[in-house]
């Protein structure tokens, strides 16, 4: 199992310090990142990720806002090979049309990015599960419409928040989610309350387990209220002894 880092965690630390920020990262253990609206930065951040051996499989960048061959540019400047729309808020979820249109502009996209050799996916909230559109989840019904070379990062903590199990969210988007959030807490929208993996309510081994075909999972805080450095470290440490445990 391959395990990322979303930048977004340390927004705080990189507008201080982009390149001592990604060096703690790499000291702490992390091997790759996925970089957030990384247009602005891209040079500044493509020699601390190549000085400190990171690569960055994936990145979020809002792509249906935003100049999307400038983002397909700087993501090959990265080596990003999966570009993930980040957000849509909860008006976009509310009804088959809405959702429809959404579908077609990132089918679009994703053409787009096939000719810079970059996939497109999308990322989820807490709307998504929790709007029902033709009896399931918004973003069952979402996924219904993707061409099959999109791909889904579900955050599987604001499944959770969203009323769902991630679990069976995971199970019936299938081979569609290549990419997780991996996040704990205590399942409320107070994201100050958010804790490193294995010490909140998420059942965050049984949740990369249900991810069949996934390729990364991605450690992430909204936010923390505690030091976010220690914070990433111990998300890591329970991973990897985690996946030292189902070796042995």
């Amino acid at each position: 199992m391959s395990y990322s880092l979303q930048l977004y965690t340390l927004r705080n630390a990189i507008a201080e310090d982009l390149p001592g920020t990604i060096r703690k990262v790499a000291e702490i253990g992390y091997t790759q990142v996925e970089p957030y609206n990384f247009v602005a930065t891209a040079k500044e951040l493509g020699a601390a990720l190549k000085e400190n051996g990171l690569t960055a499989p994936s990145g979020h960048a809002p792509l249906l806002s935003q100049d999307q061959d400038e983002i397909f540019a700087a993501a090959q400047e990265l080596g990003i090979t999966t570009v993930i729309d980040p957000y849509l808020p909860a008006e976009h979820w509310q009804n088959a049309e809405d959702i429809r249109a959404t579908a077609e502009k990132l089918n679009a996209a994703a053409k787009k990015g096939a000719g810079y050799g970059i996939r497109v996916g999308y990322h989820n909230h807490a709307w998504e599960l929790e709007s029902s559109i033709e009896g399931r989840t918004a973003l069952e019904y979402f996924e219904s419409l993707l061409d099959p070379e999109l791909v889904l990062e579900v955050d599987t903590y604001w499944v959770a928040v969203g009323g769902q199990d991630p679990v069976d969210i995971l199970t019936k988007l299938g081979d569609r989610v290549k990419f997780i959030h991996i996040k704990d807490g205590n399942l409320t929208t107070d994201t100050k309350a958010q804790q490193p993996a294995g010490q909140g309510k998420v059942p965050v081994l049984d949740v990369i387990a249900a991810a069949k075909s996934l390729e990364v999972g991605v450690v992430e805080f909204d936010d923390y209220s505690g030091d976010i450095f220690e914070g990433i470290s111990q998300s890591l440490a329970y991973l990897n002894a985690a996946a030292e445990g189902a070796k042995a």
